[in-house]
């Protein structure tokens, strides 16, 4: 769904596109579609977030949240041109770009969301405590379609462990739905990423408590060898409820990916607002304080996979050269 151009004239008068390049009084609304997930998980709670900053910063835009199956979904939503923007997980970035499994996208890079360390979460009660441990055990491993799945059939790979042979693993409808399978029992664990995600904020809010299985050092070395890309990645303590340690995992970086064919000056607006929004949006979403430029440009897997109308804003404040 290509974005759409509202024009509104005097008293709400609606004329077209065409009219309004030379009506003088007219005012342009760019109303952008952007694809997150399913209800309860880490990416409509983000894309909401950035829907309300980026919207109240530039009333020339209307940032419009879109709940979908994930990123699985949302990548050939960008590719057939249904979305204007996505929330995608860095595992199936990664996939996507480097034509893994398939062709690879023409997809461009918006911005960096936030890092994803991965791990598990289980009852401060249950027995388990090593990844290893949960072998044989009933896990949820995310929703359908979203990034969790791969992130963990890396993961794990990198042990000599497939998700679905050595565990009796769940795929869930809802994101939101793991939780409360991990406090009555359904499941051993929970699988998720990052800092301040919904699913383990639950769990440790929960009664029972939250204890948290990431790989140990020896295991990251080990993921590492075989999945170079997967970087180490830090839980800093106190990002859930009665975590008082930090928790080392790996993982990668999610993005807002664009339509190939977004236009540039359209790219740029968007740079531009959200950086001049970095620091409302972290005091707004603590998942948000990593959505810098600086960050953007960084964790980038090639700086042409940056949209160019980012990357002409990018060079004017001296983020790249």
């Amino acid at each position: 769904m290509k974005f759409a151009i509202d024009i509104l004239l005097g008293a709400a008068l609606l004329l077209s596109p065409a009219a309004a390049q030379t009506g003088g009084n007219a005012i342009s609304t760019t109303t952008i579609s952007l694809g997150t997930a399913t209800p309860g998980g880490g990416f409509p709670l983000y894309g909401n977030a950035f829907a309300e900053v980026m919207n109240a910063a530039d009333g020339s835009l209307t940032i419009a949240p879109r709940n979908t199956k994930g990123s699985n979904e949302n990548i050939p939503l960008l590719e057939k041109g249904e979305l204007d923007l996505a929330l995608v997980a860095g595992e199936p970035a990664y996939e996507a770009f480097a034509g893994i499994g398939r062709s690879p996208v023409r997809l461009k890079i918006l911005t960096a969301i936030y890092s994803n360390p991965g791990m598990f979460v289980v009852r401060a009660d249950s027995p388990y405590k090593t990844i290893r441990d949960l072998v044989g055990q009933a896990v949820a491993f995310g929703a359908k379609g979203s990034g969790l799945p791969i992130l963990a059939r890396y993961v794990l790979d990198g042990l000599g462990l497939k998700q679905d042979d050595d565990f009796k693993a769940i795929y869930l409808d809802r994101a939101g739905d793991g939780p409360a399978m991990v406090e009555d029992g359904r499941v051993a664990a929970l699988w998720g990423a990052g800092i301040g995600w919904p699913g383990f904020a639950a769990v440790a809010s929960s009664a029972s408590g939250a204890r948290f299985i990431a790989p140990d050092a020896e295991e990251i070395t080990r993921i590492r060898a075989k999945h170079a890309f997967l970087k180490p990645l830090t839980v800093p303590a106190g990002s859930y409820p009665k975590q008082s340690e930090p928790i080392a995992s790996l993982g990668s970086w999610s993005f807002v990916l664009t339509r190939e064919d977004l236009p540039d000056d359209v790219a740029y607006r968007l740079a531009r607002t959200l950086h001049g929004v970095e620091a409302t949006f972290c005091k707004k979403l603590a998942q948000a304080c990593e959505t810098t430029a600086a960050n953007t440009a960084a964790a980038a897997p090639r700086p042409e996979l940056i949209h160019p109308g980012v990357m002409k804003y990018y060079r004017e404040i001296g983020v790249v050269k």
